[in-house]
């Protein structure tokens, strides 16, 4: 079975469902409020061991009733937490407004997640035991790049999710094996909005990129390869949050089980398109069952 670590955040999205954002100095009414457990780690940790691979998480939580209930999901998700650590004070949180058409807008309180700013003992070893490293930048970059130079040194494949996006150091993407930026943070990095051109830019810095492009699909470039565009399933959606980090977990999982890589980008599409289907971000997340019905479809 595919051994998955996941180094990264874990924050009590508290999410609002509202018809259409507010502007700026606008109120609107919402019709309805939820806490879900959320943070970029723990679902792309939820969705890899929801699709099928055994995984570790590296990271925190405070001492409070949110800490409690992230470390409780990932364990009903099959998750291992026995390297996720509890610090006194409060766990990360992410305020979300969703609006009718699915999308959304974050704000983010690291908490306890700026606390993780190095590896542990005993991080190393879980990271070297694992056959993929996923990665996000929820945690401050200095434990983000520790992570990334041991995988590197125990020949694990790293996986990078460049957000919330921000400048990244070159001993970082040396370390990165596959930068999955979404079209926004393409941009960002490249500072070319359109996509093929932003991932042309990204590859001199990195061999592999997914740029994942909404209800378009994707689009996989690596050097020496012609790009590749994937289409995403015609759903209805009701909630994109989390679909990235979906997407990427199950991504994780089918490169782990050395799929092709346009199967195993069909296959996280698919993940990611039962996900935005249901509201929540962990909570929507599918299981391995769930995703070879709608990849089938």
């Amino acid at each position: 079975m595919t051994h998955i670590a996941v180094l990264g955040s874990l924050n009590m999205d508290l999410v609002v469902y509202v018809e259409k954002a507010p502007q700026a100095g606008e109120t609107v009414t919402g019709r309805e409020f939820r806490t879900t457990p959320g943070g970029k780690g723990a679902n792309q940790a939820i969705a890899a061991a929801r699709s099928g691979a055994t995984v570790s998480m590296i990271g925190a939580v405070g001492n409070d009733a949110f800490g409690t209930r992230l470390r409780e999901t990932l364990e009903h998700s099959g998750v291992d937490t026995d390297d996720l650590r509890t610090m006194e004070g409060r766990s990360g949180t992410a305020h979300i407004v969703v609006d009718a058409e699915g999308g959304n807008s974050i704000v983010v309180i690291p908490g306890a997640n700026g606390t993780v700013d190095h590896l542990s003992p005993g991080d190393e070893g879980v990271i070297a035991s694992a056959d993929a490293l996923l990665l996000q930048l929820e945690i401050p970059l200095r434990a983000v790049l520790a992570g990334a130079e041991a995988a590197r040194r125990h020949g694990v494949r790293t996986i990078l999710t460049p957000a919330p996006v921000q400048p990244l150091p070159p001993a970082l993407l040396a370390a990165t094996d596959l930068l999955v930026p979404n079209e926004i943070e393409a941009a960002a990095l490249t500072g070319r909005p359109e996509p093929r051109e932003a991932g042309a830019a990204l590859l001199d810095l990195v061999p592999e990129v997914v740029i994942t492009l909404g209800a378009t699909g994707c689009l996989y470039l690596a050097r020496d390869v012609e790009p590749l565009l994937i289409p995403a399933p015609r759903v209805a959606a009701v909630d994109s949050t989390g679909a990235g980090d979906t997407f990427v977990g199950a991504l994780a999982v089918a490169l782990g089980e050395e799929r092709p890589i346009r199967e195993a980008l069909t296959w996280a599409a698919a993940a990611a398109a039962v996900s935005v289907q249901r509201e929540g971000a962990s909570a929507a997340m599918p299981y391995r069952p769930e995703i070879e019905a709608q990849y089938g479809a």
